[in-house]
């Protein structure tokens, strides 16, 4: 059963040098460049190096989520020029219980610039727009340093390790567990 989520934003989400936004038909090429790192692939839908369908098709689940009561799935785009960067999705599957979990990743020729830094900051501050969400967890591998530096300078703190808590690439994985949780006092 489809889960009824809060509307699409009506205006883009921007933070710094990003805008998150509806994924498009043009953004095939961040799937394939995003394709081609060794850990992408392993931990969503995106095939690895995906061909110019299998990529398409990937765009098109991504603008599904929302209508199939997931989320929220937006394209990272550089604010200047509007070509897709990374991926950030807000995932509400727990939302009755106040829950949210978030996941990103950014092309790898593009990281280090601030843009998954930004698109997380965009992400959280919509994602308090939603009266009924009261906590929003992050999960990453002890390994992803950039993630962790992404997640605490976005305010998420860490609560923990989870050992063998995840699968990923057919090995169980540890993971970290960032949240950051709605204040006291706020909607």
């Amino acid at each position: 059963m489809t889960q009824q989520l809060p509307p699409w934003p009506s205006t883009p989400l921007t933070s710094g040098p990003i805008i998150l936004r509806e994924f498009t038909e043009t953004d095939t090429h961040l799937a394939i460049d995003m394709g081609a790192d060794p850990y992408i692939p392993l931990i969503g839908s995106l095939p690895a190096f995906p061909t110019a369908a299998e990529a398409l098709d990937w765009v098109h689940r991504q603008r599904g989520r929302h209508a199939e009561g997931i989320g929220f799935s937006f394209a990272i785009a550089d604010a200047d020029t509007d070509n897709a960067v990374g991926a950030i999705g807000l995932w509400l599957q727990n939302l009755a219980k106040g829950r949210a979990a978030v996941g990103y990743s950014v092309a790898p020729a593009l990281r280090g610039r601030g843009f998954a830094g930004a698109a997380l900051q965009a992400l959280t501050t919509f994602a308090w727009t939603i009266s009924t969400l009261h906590r929003i967890e992050l999960y990453i591998e002890p390994w992803n340093t950039r993630s962790i530096h992404v997640a605490e300078t976005g305010g998420y703190l860490c609560e923990g390790l989870l050992h063998k808590y995840q699968e990923i690439g057919g090995v169980r994985r540890d993971m970290l567990v960032y949240a950051a949780t709605r204040l006291a006092g706020a909607l």
